[in-house]
């Protein structure tokens, strides 16, 4: 019982900064592309997890049996999932993103039967698809002008490779939580670099990036998203299901959409809450089965 209630505690803070994130983003991305966004958010995360790392006096030591899972998960969740995520939060709005990504929990799902040996039931089955018919009332919405199909798909994307890296970090639970994220961000740091130092060199626009909105973003998006998201989020999965896990993206849309509506005036419309509600029911589907730890899951696995 202690260990689901901390790992409510932590996946429940962590889908809260994440839907704060979205404002952010869409504060930020108008001004620094989605890449270089994600570059310069990793950078100073990078800054940040350093310091975390000394203070923590964590080992920087992986095993390499598992330095090939290490990679994969920073390059689908880090890079894949956080570029598509930005992009189509640029595309569309922050109600949009944060809800659409929310999708995610029901994609864990099939990677916990297809990695974890998870049973596959048909309750589960259902809620996959209840929650891609979410997706689509969201992505298409005709009341709402501001929509993007290619901003939607781009986030259902985000989704999907979100839910692979959430379930391949329970390979790696054996490690702080600290030397993980370390490890993943400075991946995804390395790979943007070309192109974070090319647009940085040819294409920004220093006077903007200096306006407090931008680089109060930015700080956000290193610092809080993802030093303090990354860390809950990844600590929080250890001690659950995964199905049940990802229930707690729903604190995201939630956060996300009522920052949007507070400060963006952006609008909310009928199929959206639509949208929200099957993507809603086919998480509560997935929720169905028991809750395990990580080190139970791998047992079994």
């Amino acid at each position: 019982m202690r260990n689901y209630i901390l790992g409510s505690v932590l996946l429940s803070l962590a889908g809260s900064i994440w839907g704060g994130m979205f404002i952010a983003v869409r504060l930020s991305v108008l001004v620094i592309p989605p890449i270089p966004l994600v570059w310069m958010r990793y950078g100073t995360a990078v800054i940040g997890l350093i310091f975390l790392m000394i203070y923590g006096r964590h080992s920087l030591d992986i095993e390499p049996k598992d330095r090939k899972t290490l990679v994969l998960a920073a390059l689908i969740g880090q890079v894949a999932s956080i570029v598509t995520q930005e992009t189509g939060t640029m595309l569309t709005s922050a109600q949009t993103g944060s809800v659409i990504t929310a999708a995610t929990p029901a994609f864990m799902v099939v990677f916990g039967c297809w990695l974890l040996h998870e049973k596959l039931t048909a309750g589960r089955i259902l809620s996959v698809i209840l929650a891609t018919i979410g997706v689509l009332f969201i992505v298409f919405d005709p009341d709402n002008i501001r929509l993007n199909v290619w901003g939607g798909l781009s986030l259902f994307v985000a989704a999907v490779t979100w839910a692979l890296m959430s379930v391949l970090v329970k390979f790696l639970a054996k490690y702080s939580v600290v030397t993980v994220t370390f490890y993943s961000v400075l991946l995804g740091f390395l790979v943007l670099t070309p192109y974070g130092l090319y647009w940085l060199l040819t294409s920004a626009d220093y006077t903007a990036m200096a306006e407090t909105p931008v680089w109060g973003s930015v700080l956000y998006l290193g610092l809080i998203s993802t030093v303090c998201g990354f860390c809950a989020w990844n600590k929080g999965l250890t001690y659950m299901d995964a199905s049940i896990g990802g229930l707690f993206m729903f604190f995201q849309p939630v956060v996300g959409t009522w920052l949007g509506w507070l400060l963006l005036a952006e609008p909310v419309t009928a199929y959206f809450w639509i949208g929200f509600a099957l993507i809603a029911v086919g998480v509560v589907l997935a929720l169905r089965g028991g809750n395990t730890t990580a080190a139970e899951k791998l047992q079994r696995s």
